[in-house]
């Protein structure tokens, strides 16, 4: 039996659309068990309202909920918040897997650092969602917002954490690994990116291909993109614009003509496929790499079908075995260097 932990007042559409996408994730993987942390009545509520096997569900009765804009660092005091007492639970009980939220992005990673602790040796725990790209699998950008402020060593980091989830979560071999930069030559960059592109130049345990620029990402021949959280955060939203950009301009050439509409139906077959190609949501969420077990953070708007997702990733990543895969990489790898030299 996995259990795992969702927080059902987290995002824009709790608690309805985190226990409906509970719902589902348990009709589809008959191992698992989910713990809901929130306000039981409203839980219970959109419980009722569904048919599933309930046998296979608990609530944590948690009266205060953290908001998408209250303070991280002030959000980690508050204990019985649904968020908080997710991650205080994951962290004591050894029988609990992993841990889905779709509420805030700041106060999951504090709270995901302070009450659950990263992993021995890691020294920043970073997000890390999946982007589909043109080769119809993913690319895992590393860090996407977790981290404004890097060095060198936190970078390097971040691609052997990368590669460990790209193993473990996508069958992938030996991923390709990219310094995300202005230019693919090894002098271009400032003087972060030329200190991490001699590192990962010189690192055992990662296949390093050098730098790749932001198109890159989706139509590039690359596993695994390397930034900082802030660089990586633009690059992620200007991505999701693209595709919200050019779905939209499809949707509306196809209705704005009798011509257009009748060419939509020979063309619905391909439209559905370049759809799911382009769906960022398939994954469920960014994972937060670098802690001592499984945590998904989700969109804060997502929906049913993208919660299932979250919860079935979650269960994916922990029998996989990341958390001892991470270990493993940090042990086989010496950054001493890059520590003593990082001014860490």
């Amino acid at each position: 039996m996995i259990k795992i932990l969702v927080d059902a007042m987290g995002g824009d559409n709790a608690p309805a659309a985190i226990v409906q996408g509970a719902a589902l994730a348990i009709e589809r993987d008959s191992d698992l068990h989910i713990v809901f942390t929130g306000r039981q009545q409203e839980i219970q509520a959109e419980l009722d309202k569904l048919k599933f096997d309930k046998s296979r569900v608990e609530i944590v009765d948690c009266a205060d909920v953290i908001g998408m804009n209250d303070n991280p660092v002030e959000a980690v005091r508050r204990s019985d918040s649904s968020m908080m007492k997710a991650f205080a639970m994951l962290r004591k009980n050894e029988d609990i897997c992993a841990f889905v939220t779709a509420g805030s992005t700041g106060a999951a990673i504090a709270g995901g650092q302070i009450l659950l602790g990263r992993i021995r040796g890691v020294k920043r725990a970073a997000l890390c969602p999946a982007i589909p790209n043109s080769r119809g699998g993913v690319t895992l950008l590393c860090d996407c917002g977790a981290n404004t402020e890097c060095k060198p060593v936190m970078l390097c980091q971040f691609a052997l954490l990368a590669s460990a989830y790209a193993k473990v979560g996508f069958g992938m071999q030996n991923p390709k690994v990219g310094l995300l930069n202005n230019g693919t030559e090894e002098h271009k960059g400032d003087l972060l990116r030329q200190e991490t592109y001699k590192y990962l130049s010189q690192m055992e345990g990662i296949n390093f291909v050098g730098n790749i620029e932001g198109r890159d990402i989706m139509v590039g021949d690359c596993d695994v993109a390397v930034a900082d959280g802030y660089t990586g955060n633009i690059a992620l939203k200007s991505i999701e614009g693209c595709g919200k950009l050019v779905l939209g301009v499809m949707k509306k050439e196809f209705s704005a003509t009798l011509r257009s509409k009748i060419g939509y139906l020979f063309l619905k077959k391909a439209i559905k496929n370049m759809r799911g190609q382009l769906d960022f949501e398939k994954v469920g969420g960014a994972l937060l790499l670098g802690l001592k077990k499984v945590v998904v953070k989700s969109h804060g708007s997502s929906k049913p079908q993208t919660i299932a997702a979250a919860i079935a990733n979650a269960a994916h990543i922990y029998r996989g075995g990341l958390v001892p895969a991470v270990e493993k990489s940090l042990e086989s790898v010496n950054l001493n260097s890059i520590v003593t030299e990082s001014g860490e």
